[in-house]
């Protein structure tokens, strides 16, 4: 059986995923698949986002330009510095927030699992969901 690949060029890469504030979120490759999507996170110098989840998704990040960092753990003490070709992984469920404290756009390729991102906003640390 034959099998069609799905193409993003990159004019196609699509504004405002609705995912947490804070970061420009770009859609590359969702819906296409009940079992993985890809996304792009654009973090403007001196952003961050809010303190949030992605359920029961597992996500890997790929830092494409530029230096930022992810914050977490149950008080965001812990953190992974990130820059270009650096890789990692947010496990289901973690809570953790993305910070640019630089003077340049950190942009990060985001594959997750599931064709949907999935997104939990929090009030903070260790809090409830935030009412949207």
């Amino acid at each position: 059986m034959s099998k069609s690949i799905y193409q993003t060029k990159a004019f196609q890469v699509e504004d405002g995923t609705g995912q947490t504030e804070g970061m420009i979120r770009q859609a590359a490759i969702v819906g296409k698949s009940d079992k993985i999507c890809g996304t792009v996170m654009r973090a403007q110098p001196h952003s961050h986002s809010a303190v949030h989840h992605h359920a029961e998704q597992d996500t890997i990040v790929y830092g494409v330009t530029g230096r930022g960092t992810i914050v977490y753990g149950p008080h965001g003490e812990n953190k992974v510095e990130m820059g270009p070709g650096d890789w990692a992984i947010i496990p289901a469920f973690a809570e953790h927030q993305e910070v640019n404290e630089g003077d340049e756009e950190v942009v990060w390729a985001i594959i997750r699992s599931g064709g949907v991102p999935a997104v939990v906003n929090l009030e903070g640390w260790g809090q409830p969901p935030r009412e949207e």
